[in-house]
């Protein structure tokens, strides 16, 4: 692990440089080489420690060696010989859903029809090419289940889908039937309203040189071809929205489903832990108005980091507005590589939705949890 953390140190500081020596071009082929091997070997806890290694060494190194691991995980490269290179990778779409009572595991991907139609709706949308291979996992995975998988794991479900798509027999795919363990129990009541955070998992297969996936170099024409992306992906969500609920209960009960944008696997897995942070936060501030008989125009919030036994959160205070007391306490996970300022922003938003306008942002909390240099909030 030491080796992986040594190469992500020396390969970051020359990132940005026009030239790179041929020893240290042999070092950045020997790191992904390594990382390839530590994966097929499944020797995850060599990744996660060279990660956190690198996350006490320098926090570029640590953004590196975890953003190059993911990738790696996540995709595979398939070359054979007189055939194109062929590319698969693991995609993610978080779904927020509302019910009444919570949904239920064994009423799930009953209506074969919806599930077909839904994963032909990829490449009609056009979020994937014409020329690619989609298949979708029928099964709405909950959060521990995601979280469950680890590194080299998920590099063994990418291989797991790359045979089954490619072999005309159908071989054992002990990756991806390991990855279904069932949901953790609901503690919803028949008549409680329910928000479940749920992730659809696939995987597409393509030409790694497909041009349907090549961003095109001009900065401005990159940014007209992402844009294009993300509104062929929100009209696509309103034609699914229906295939989805027949797909996630039996009964035809009402659901609302709310999607979160398709990524890669673990950035998409990181967007949906960040919002389902988010609202669990919303959830337990609008909880303390509701006991304090308080309305939003007599509170006050401070948002800031804090260090809680050696790991980085987001803390957010919420006081009363006259007397200062403590009203609640509510904390998110921080990662080291995020933009703080994006992540403050994000809940300031959030609070300024159920009608909280005295924000403050902060420096830090202290160990005994005195805001340090706390300012009134204002977006960048």
């Amino acid at each position: 692990m030491q080796l992986l953390c040594d190469l992500a140190l020396e390969l970051v500081e020359q990132e940005d440089s026009d030239k790179m020596s041929d020893v240290l071009r042999q070092k950045e082929i020997d790191f992904h080489k390594l990382i390839r091997k530590t994966l097929h070997q499944k020797k995850d806890e060599v990744l996660y420690g060279a990660i956190e290694r690198a996350k006490y060494a320098d926090v570029d190194a640590y953004q590196y060696l975890r953003s190059h691991i993911e990738e790696a995980s996540a995709t595979a490269l398939i070359q054979r010989e007189g055939a194109a290179t062929m590319e698969i990778n693991a995609f993610v779409i978080p779904l927020f859903v509302r019910s009444s009572g919570g949904l239920h595991e064994a009423a799930g991907f009953q209506d074969q029809d919806a599930f077909e139609l839904l994963v032909k709706s990829f490449q009609q949308a056009e979020l994937e090419s014409a020329q690619a291979k989609v298949v979708l996992i029928g099964h709405a995975y909950d959060l521990n289940e995601i979280d469950r998988i680890t590194y080299s794991h998920l590099n063994e479900m990418v291989r797991d889908a790359w045979a089954s798509m490619t072999e005309k027999k159908i071989g054992a795919t002990p990756g991806l039937e390991r990855s279904l363990v069932g949901w953790s129990a609901g503690t919803f009541g028949a008549n409680d309203v329910a928000l479940e955070l749920r992730f659809l998992l696939g995987f597409a297969l393509k030409r790694a040189d497909d041009p349907f996936y090549l961003a095109p170099p001009d900065e401005n024409a990159a940014d007209a071809y992402y844009a294009a992306r993300a509104a062929r992906f929100q009209k696509w969500t309103q034609d699914v929205t229906p295939l989805v609920q027949r797909c996630l209960v039996a009964d035809g009960s009402s659901i609302e489903v709310n999607f979160l944008y398709q990524d890669l696997f673990h950035g998409a897995k990181e967007r949906g832990m960040a919002e389902y942070f988010t609202l669990q936060m919303m959830s337990e501030i609008n909880q303390a108005l509701q006991q304090n008989q308080l309305g939003p125009d007599r509170v006050t919030a401070v948002v800031a980091p804090t260090d809680v036994q050696g790991e980085m959160v987001l803390r957010l205070n919420l006081y009363a507005a006259e007397g200062g007391a403590l009203l609640a306490s509510s904390e998110k996970p921080l990662d080291l590589g995020a933009d703080l300022q994006v992540e403050m922003d994000d809940i300031c938003d959030a609070l300024g939705t159920i009608g909280i306008t005295s924000l403050s942002a902060a420096l830090k909390f202290d160990e005994h949890g005195i805001a340090v240099d706390a300012r009134p909030f204002q977006a960048q």
